[in-house]
């Protein structure tokens, strides 16, 4: 079975899911589900990129990858990431974080499709991202959310701080919400997806909370577009020569080049127009 006819399937029992699924569960908070990897120096970075990872990563793969793919891995993704940073500009003082701080679904079944672990992954990163500002009050951080992890980000959105400058969802299945004004954050955000991935093929419903609602690729979320033409599949967007992996390691550097990305609307020039004037 494809994970579009699963995702469709749960999709279409949604309602039974929330009357007899465990609609309000908390997930237990499991220590040994959590790792985390900073690429770069971290004590005189200036600017900081946390990758956020989605179903199925835990600790057993954090390094090797999903079935042994390398690109699926953290810490592949982010040691890319940084490659790239240093490659457009040598010596930047960036670093990139693997941030493996929740204890992500196990795969595409219901776990999946609901919002609680995203909700208390959102927490344990609302918490992360607040001990780096403590003990450097100057950081500027770019969010990087894959697939669910995405869908972190988004649930943590409206309780960060103004040094959170950049959102990205790439890959991502939606963000709980809408449109980009209902993340209620000022940092500005970015979505692309590859033309195969599977996740532009999903609804962008929510159903008795079941889904996460529009995509946000759709143009009526909002998002700033992050090229991603060139990338094969639902974990390609590190993966060195892309253009998503260019333009993530511009935003990492406070570098977004926008008219590359083909940002145009009113919504789009807007929302750049006031971060370029923080």
């Amino acid at each position: 079975m494809t994970r579009l006819w699963m995702v469709s399937l749960l999709l279409i029992a949604a309602p039974a899911l929330w009357l007899f699924g465990p609609t309000h569960a908390t997930p237990e908070v499991d220590a040994d589900a959590r790792k985390i990897e900073v690429v770069g120096d971290l004590s005189t970075a200036r600017r900081v990129a946390i990758l956020i990872p989605g179903v199925a990563t835990k600790v057993s793969n954090f390094d090797t990858g999903l079935g042994g793919v390398a690109r699926r891995a953290p810490a592949w993704q982010a040691r890319r990431l940084r490659d790239e940073i240093t490659a457009l500009q040598p010596g930047a003082p960036v670093a990139v974080i693997a941030w493996l701080g929740y204890d992500t679904p196990d795969g595409v079944r219901v776990d999946a499709l609901r919002e609680d672990r995203a909700a208390a992954g959102a927490l344990a990163l609302e918490q992360y991202v607040a001990g780096l500002i403590e003990a450097r009050p100057e950081l500027e951080i770019t969010l990087i959310g894959h697939s669910y992890g995405s869908i972190v980000a988004g649930q943590a959105a409206a309780n960060l701080p103004p040094q959170v400058t950049d959102i990205v969802a790439i890959g991502s299945p939606g963000m709980g919400v809408p449109t980009v004004a209902d993340l209620d954050s000022q940092a500005r955000v970015w979505a692309g997806s590859a033309p195969d991935d599977w996740t532009r093929r999903l609804p962008g419903v929510r159903i008795f909370g079941v889904g996460h609602g529009r995509l946000p690729i759709d143009a009526a979320f909002g998002a700033l577009p992050l090229p991603a033409g060139d990338v094969a599949g639902h974990d390609g967007y590190f993966v060195p020569g892309t253009s998503s992996l260019t333009a993530m390691a511009e935003i990492a550097l406070g570098q977004p080049a926008t008219s590359r990305s083909g940002s145009d609307s009113p919504r789009n020039a807007s929302s750049v127009a006031s971060s370029d004037g923080r």
